[in-house]
């Protein structure tokens, strides 16, 4: 088992040289210390300076710069279809909920109670397995957090207010 030391930083832009690769979920990709285990049975413990969310095509720069490339696993996911995907998109985006917009679809994870939503609005709902990159939302790449936007960020209405 071959260990690949510290991965210290992320290049966006290659993966071009990576000695390996991993391989992670949505939820696996949102790091900033952990130990991975690679695809060709290695190791690496990523040690960035703050919690990082990675993308499908990046690679972390490890400290003898070399790079292990990141794949977006399969995962279990909804696709919506539907006549009115942009109504559809806003319900979603109304509770918070990181989706990937295709033209032809939208793609969430799996969840009962959204699903019922979905349908309730005439949207068809499938499971399907698939790599789960969302919408970055519109306050910059990344992750949303749910309602904090940061001390200087307001909104016209109260931050405890429910989506119903």
């Amino acid at each position: 088992m071959k260990d690949f030391g510290r991965a210290v930083s992320v290049d966006r832009q290659t993966t071009a040289g990576a000695v390996d690769r991993v391989r992670l979920d949505y939820d696996g990709r949102f790091l900033r210390r952990k130990r991975l285990a690679t695809a060709g049975g290695g190791s690496v413990v990523v040690d960035l300076a703050e919690t990082t969310s990675l993308d499908d095509g990046d690679a972390l720069v490890l400290e003898d710069g070399g790079r292990i490339a990141v794949e977006a696993a399969a995962e279990p996911l909804l696709e919506i279809r539907g006549e009115n995907l942009v109504r559809l998109a806003w319900h979603i985006g109304n509770r918070h909920t990181p989706c990937r917009i295709e033209a032809d679809r939208l793609l969430i994870r799996d969840d009962h109670v959204l699903a019922d939503m979905v349908r309730k609005l005439g949207g068809v709902v499938a499971p399907v397995s698939a790599p789960f990159s969302p919408e970055g939302g519109a306050y910059g790449h990344g992750r949303t957090m749910g309602h904090d936007h940061g001390p200087d960020h307001t909104h016209a209405h109260s931050d405890d207010h429910a989506h119903e």
